[in-house]
């Protein structure tokens, strides 16, 4: 009986069965390790995995594992509404000596700029809000969980409100939320990204010649067929991409305006980011909509609800094909870091693959990024570090006994990133810290981080 090939163990990464994923984690770390020398100084700390959705269909699992076969610096998992890779991820990370993290992201509403789009296109007094550096899972009957549940269930059913107006609006690509869609995620709780999916694979049903399905597509796009059936052929991302408009978003029969009652209000998601020992973190897109043309009111507004850190997705701002756009986005995001970096708010950054174009990860030492790198790098390091010590040490970065340590935000974050900055943890270590119990694992990695320093 041969053994399975590397490629083999790789594939089955992705499996939606946890015990499987597992299992060729481990026979993976055996029987092929990946190297550990020369690890770049690369990050990506925003990167969405199969649970909400992954372009390439990947488990948190197979994310590590990639992470750590191009010797990036440090890792972290952004899903939407749910935690459900957290342990998986923290668990893949010890076992192949990575830096990880794990964070939330949602949609949240901010009264003050109720009538200003901030940085969910379209939807005035929405923002995308992330809580950072989760340590574990809310224990069950607490109010992190409650809370947990309530973002699982609205997710639900707003996923539900949208098919039903999309089914009826075209039921010739009319889909089942059991049958068609549930499946596609392993949480079962689809994204945005997952019914474009599932309409698209519906009309793939319903009009197998390529010409006809185009004709379909041309219709609801206001494109030519010729327009549909390139787009399809030759650029999937960009093909998804005109049918998520075309569903959901505003004009499109899935889209409803968000009122206050869509999302959870911004000051409630600070407050369970907070009771669940991570932290409430700022978003932010690319400077040009009117909520975030002013840097300075958004991230004052948010501070003031508890947001201590602030996450940007740089591509968006320098990988631009017109030089007057980038001109403005790369402009925007050196005020933007400024801003945060006045504030002394670690940066979060990464790429989220949640397209087929996305790079696996940030290189920092591109011409773009470059000036960024030390705050990028300090951000992550900051990341873990808040991990290691809340997971280990019950010391969060906003917990008391950080406070009681640290006397301002400078030198709270500058002792997060040493400790982050240590070799990456790996199980030895951890079971060791979890014997330690918490005070006797916060004497050891403070003593660490100040021999390194």
């Amino acid at each position: 009986m041969s053994l399975p090939t590397r490629q083999t163990l790789e594939t089955r990464l992705n499996d939606f069965d946890e015990t499987t994923r597992r299992d060729a984690l481990a026979a993976l770390e055996l029987l092929a390790p990946p190297p550990t020398a020369s690890v770049t100084q690369n990050v990506n700390m925003h990167c969405h995995s199969f649970f909400s959705y992954n372009a390439h269909n990947w488990s948190p699992s197979r994310i590590a594992w990639e992470a750590k076969k191009i010797k990036l610096y440090a890792m972290a998992l952004c899903d939407f509404d749910l935690l459900d890779g957290l342990e998986e991820f923290l668990a893949a990370g010890r076992l192949l000596a990575l830096r990880t993290a794990c964070h939330l992201e949602t949609r949240a509403f901010l009264p003050p700029f109720a009538r200003q789009e901030i940085n969910s296109p379209g939807e005035p007094g929405v923002t995308y809000i992330m809580a950072s550096g989760f340590p574990a899972l809310p224990d069950p009957g607490t109010p992190p969980h409650t809370f947990l549940k309530q973002l699982r269930q609205s997710a639900t059913d707003r996923n539900a409100e949208r098919i039903q107006r999309i089914n009826a609006a075209f039921p010739v690509i009319a889909i089942d939320i059991q049958r068609d869609l549930l499946p596609l995620s392993p949480s079962r709780l689809p994204t945005e990204r997952h019914i474009v999916q599932a309409y698209i694979t519906a009309a793939q049903n319903a009009f197998p010649d390529p010409a006809a399905r185009a004709t379909f597509w041309a219709d609801i796009t206001r494109r030519t067929a010729a327009q549909i059936a390139t787009l399809e052929k030759n650029s999937p991302p960009d093909f998804d991409e005109l049918i998520r408009a075309a569903l959901l978003k505003r004009g499109a029969p899935g889209y409803t305006p968000p009122t206050a009652e869509t999302f959870p209000d911004a000051a409630d998601f600070c407050r369970f980011a907070i009771a669940s020992n991570a932290i409430p973190t700022v978003t932010w897109l690319d400077g040009t909509s009117p909520g975030e043309a002013l840097p300075s009111l958004l991230l004052d507004k948010l501070i003031a609800l508890g947001c201590a850190a602030v996450n940007i997705i740089p591509e968006r701002n320098w990988n631009i094909k017109d030089p007057a756009e980038k001109s403005i986005k790369t402009q925007n995001l050196a005020l933007f870091v400024r801003e945060a970096s006045r504030r002394h708010l670690p940066i979060n950054i990464g790429t989220e693959l949640n397209k087929t174009t996305n790079p696996f990860a940030d290189q920092l030492l591109k011409e773009e990024l470059y000036q960024f790198a030390p705050l990028f790098i300090a951000g992550a390091q900051v990341m873990v570090g808040h991990t290691l010590l809340a997971r280990y040490a019950n010391a969060p970065l906003l917990g008391d006994r950080a406070k009681a340590e640290f006397k301002t935000p400078a030198d709270r974050n500058t002792f997060y990133a040493k400790v982050g900055a240590l070799p990456p943890l790996d199980q030895p270590l951890a079971e060791y810290l979890c014997e330690l119990g918490p005070d006797k694992a916060f004497a050891l990695l403070v003593d660490e981080a100040r021999k390194s320093s």
